[in-house]
């Protein structure tokens, strides 16, 4: 006959306990920044569909785009491109079969991590300063 009495069964670790290793959270950020991208894309369309119709609709387009939040959304898509970025080429790495042993998955993900916020950075302070400055 099967054993009826309850066992105890291991608990799972929880997550306030549990340690996030650093390509794990690099692995979930890839995820956000994907669907931050599609959603972005929607920013992209509008862009060229007010360019498409004319001066007044793409006054209308940088009259937003010019506000604080237009560019912390068009700061945010610029992180999210280069990060997702990163991070594909991060893939692309492993897919040739290199970057499996713990220090290089970790170093991997902190130059992901590094390289997207170094790079958002300086092509704003480029686009800012010498392309588009203060208007």
């Amino acid at each position: 006959m099967a054993d009826t009495r309850a066992r105890e069964r291991p608990l799972s670790p929880h997550i306030q306990i549990y340690r996030w290793p650093l390509p794990m959270m690099m692995s979930i950020t890839h995820r956000v920044t994907g669907i931050g991208l599609y959603f972005g894309t929607i920013l992209i369309a509008w862009w060229l569909i007010a360019v498409a119709s004319g001066p007044g609709g793409y006054s209308r387009f940088t009259a937003f785009i010019n506000t604080w939040v237009g560019r912390l959304i068009l700061f945010g898509y610029t992180w999210a491109l280069i990060h997702h970025m990163l991070g594909g080429i991060r893939h692309l790495i492993w897919d040739t079969g290199h970057g499996f042993e713990q220090s290089e998955r970790e170093w991997l993900a902190l130059a992901t991590i590094v390289g997207s916020v170094t790079l958002t950075l300086l092509l704003w302070i480029i686009g800012y300063f010498f392309i588009g400055g203060a208007r």
